[in-house]
């Protein structure tokens, strides 16, 4: 158990933070392992792992958020501004989709007809993790977000001095900021990134700026801050979903080892925090070095490897 969350927190710390989707990463990496990346053991492990990333983030951009964002009162009060209007844009898309897919996840749940008859176990009676283990719909989320990466590197190359300028000019009016309506559309499609397994979070939003008229490092920057202020409420999802589990009478439902996963994970959560610094590093050199279509490229390729596990049974 230690040496494959070991494995898990390698994958996600470094995947985490590039734009090639990590819960398809993880996800592939537990498939390939034995684990069921639906089970309430390997939600807990999630976490934790998601909080090792988180504090990488924070780590690595303190420095320039306190040089853009915290500058000054009036930078501080833009940046909060963009970050809410964004933030409230993810929830206003993201959420209704959630809510649609569980309800129909619900409505699907198999119904005990005797009192012998056997109901596989729904650790979230429907939450929409159920769907986060299917690489029938991870393969194609990661060739969508693989699409956008590349529509935006392409678009970035056609830009002409002149677009550069006025876009320059744009974003100066909002310090060193994206403006409002590149945080509305990064906010939006952060949105859709949420009920999809594969649709990368960083590749989809950092793509959206990008295409919108964002400069690379404004949008990498913002990319990241709103990862750390969805982070929170993301995790206690997650947390809420083992406590309902840990309290299911289901006969082999509940949680099981928990101590020892809780553990494992803390270890996890520490190497997750150091890959994900490491990752940071190099997607802010690829970015800047206009390389961010390899990204692109790579989600592709992953898609079809997926799918390619999925036809075989995974």
């Amino acid at each position: 158990m230690l040496l494959k969350i070991l494995i898990l927190a390698i994958v996600q710390g470094f995947a985490e933070l590039l734009p090639i989707s990590s819960s398809a990463h993880v996800v592939v990496a537990e498939k390939l392992m034995g684990m069921n990346p639906s089970s309430p053991e390997m939600t807990l492990v999630l976490v934790m792992l998601h909080t090792g990333t988180m504090f990488a983030v924070i780590v690595f951009f303190w420095s320039q958020w306190k040089r853009t964002y915290f500058v000054s009162r009036d930078a501080c009060k833009r940046f909060i501004v963009r970050a809410l209007w964004a933030t409230a844009l993810t929830a206003a898309v993201g959420y209704p989709i959630i809510a649609g897919l569980e309800h129909g996840l619900r409505r699907a749940q198999p119904v005990a007809t005797s009192t012998s008859a056997v109901v596989p176990c729904s650790y979230g009676k429907g939450d929409v993790e159920d769907l986060f283990s299917r690489l029938d719909i991870v393969a194609p989320a990661l060739f969508a977000v693989g699409l956008l990466i590349l529509w935006a590197s392409l678009k970035e190359r056609e830009k002409s001095p002149t677009a550069n300028l006025s876009y320059e000019r744009a974003a100066s009016r909002s310090g060193e900021n994206v403006t409002f309506k590149q945080a509305g559309w990064m906010g939006a499609v952060q949105g859709l990134c949420l009920p999809f397994r594969g649709f990368s979070r960083s590749g989809a939003t950092i793509s959206t700026g990008l295409l919108t008229g964002s400069e690379r490092s404004r949008a990498e920057r913002f990319s990241f801050a709103l990862a750390v202020i969805l982070t929170p409420p993301a995790i206690a999802r997650e947390v809420m979903r083992v406590v309902h589990a840990a309290h299911d009478a289901t006969p082999g439902c509940g949680l099981t080892n928990l101590d020892a996963t809780v553990g494992v994970s803390l270890l996890g959560m520490i190497l997750a925090f150091l890959a994900g610094l490491a990752a940071l590093r190099w997607l802010s050199s690829w970015l800047e070095n206009g390389r961010w279509y390899w990204f692109g490229i790579y989600c592709i390729l992953a898609s079809g490897v997926v799918f390619y596990l999925h036809h075989i049974g995974y």
